[in-house]
């Protein structure tokens, strides 16, 4: 108690340094595995080209042939897309200062939305094309009426294995029971402190306990793991981590360490970003036997185990490490429209075309076309900054 107290004094007395903490430089950044190196070469046991090296493998005809994935969702790279995002709502019952502007978003009108019927359309076209996971993002995709049939109609989608959401957790605690049955088999909840006041703060909302709750819910109900997603930023939560970690010691949790990214209006500034260099020294000074476990190919994170530790930890490095080489991801957003890469801003309607009438296989056309225009990779995170997007909160986490 009194810990959790002294915490959020300090933290209250550091609130006005929040906004210019100190941070890395670009060339920092630019040299992440030299760093990264270095940090690891403390007098480490085992090999450290063992145990921290990237260890994806490579893709091979193989995986290929396996996936039996319709050339659609083939880029002019020879990448793979066999997972869909898909954002059900801009809509949310929290207001986070790295998701949306202060002064709020414009909302879509919910004529322009895609309603379940078309959602599920798309959703059997990508599959039947061969996408094999699906992940429900938002805004809050909870805060849909519908949530529980569209959850259902899409786990009995043939050939769909996966079905995923990112939700902050605020009402999933009474909904997750009913989620599961209807073949929700993957969540992802979003927490970025463990002191409610700075929860507060971040959301500018109540709820942290409401999201614990949900946490353990999860968990009570057998998911394992239950992701935490934590985005981390200088002078606000990166004095935590390591009090992350130990959520993973007598739970299986997979805390989720994600580096800070910037999108229109969340005021994205490189001094905030911590990389993963540094996150991943905190805790391996403060942890004994952290071991890198073996990622697959399209691995968005970096993933560790601890020590006598339950679940594990892991990495986002989409600014100082981007993993575009794997990327097998696409987006179909709330209102329709497609896009290829989180980071970039070109989109393609698909609502309109489905509208009109249009067959299947025009619609296919489309996509086939927008990931053939996918990049090698993101522009990096000083272009980025400067590059017009979406705010988050209308592309969906």
């Amino acid at each position: 108690m009194w810990l959790c107290a002294s915490r959020s004094f300090n933290w209250y007395l550091g609130l006005q340094k929040y906004s210019l903490a100190s941070g890395k430089t670009r060339s920092l950044f630019q040299s992440a595995n030299v760093v990264e190196r270095q940090n690891l070469e403390g007098g480490m046991d085992g090999s450290l080209a063992e145990k921290y090296a990237s260890s994806h493998e490579r893709l091979s005809d193989d995986i290929r042939k396996e996936n039996r994935v319709s050339d659609m969702l083939i880029d002019s790279f020879g990448r793979l897309h066999t997972y869909l995002r898909i954002s059900l709502t801009e809509r949310c019952n929290l207001r986070c200062q790295y998701c949306m502007p202060a002064e709020g978003v414009e909302l879509t009108p919910n004529s322009h939305l895609l309603s379940q019927n078309e959602i599920l359309r798309l959703a059997n076209l990508f599959v039947s094309s061969g996408v094999d996971k699906i992940r429900l993002t938002g805004g809050e995709p909870t805060v849909r009426k519908d949530i529980a049939d569209i959850c259902s109609r899409l786990s009995n989608l043939k050939g769909l294995k996966t079905l995923a959401m990112t939700t902050n957790g605020i009402t999933l605690a009474r909904k997750l029971p009913k989620l599961k049955e209807c073949g929700l088999n993957l969540v992802n909840i979003s927490l970025d402190t463990l002191v409610p006041a700075k929860f507060e703060f971040m959301t500018r909302r109540k709820g942290y306990e409401r999201v614990m709750e949900s946490i353990n819910a999860a968990v009570d109900l057998g998911y394992n793991p239950v992701k935490v997603n934590c985005v981390v930023m200088r002078g606000f939560n990166d004095d935590e981590i390591c009090d992350f970690v130990e959520l993973t010691r007598e739970k299986p949790i997979n805390v989720r360490f994600i580096e800070f990214m910037p999108f229109d209006g969340n005021v994205w500034n490189v001094k905030k970003l911590v990389p993963y260099s540094e996150m991943l020294d905190r805790v391996v000074k403060q942890f004994t036997g952290v071991q890198r476990i073996q990622d697959h190919p399209t691995e968005t994170a970096k993933n560790f185990r601890v020590e006598g530790h339950q679940g594990s930890v892991s990495f986002i490095t989409s600014m100082t490490e981007h993993f575009c080489a794997g990327c097998n991801r696409l987006r179909l957003l709330a209102d329709g429209n497609f896009k290829v890469c989180l980071f970039g801003p070109s989109e393609v309607s698909l609502r309109d075309p489905l509208r009109l009438g249009v067959e299947d296989n025009e619609l296919k056309e489309i996509i086939g076309a927008a990931v053939k225009r996918k990049k090698a990779s993101h522009a990096g995170m000083f272009d980025i900054a400067k590059t017009s997007n979406r705010p988050m909160i209308r592309i969906g986490g």
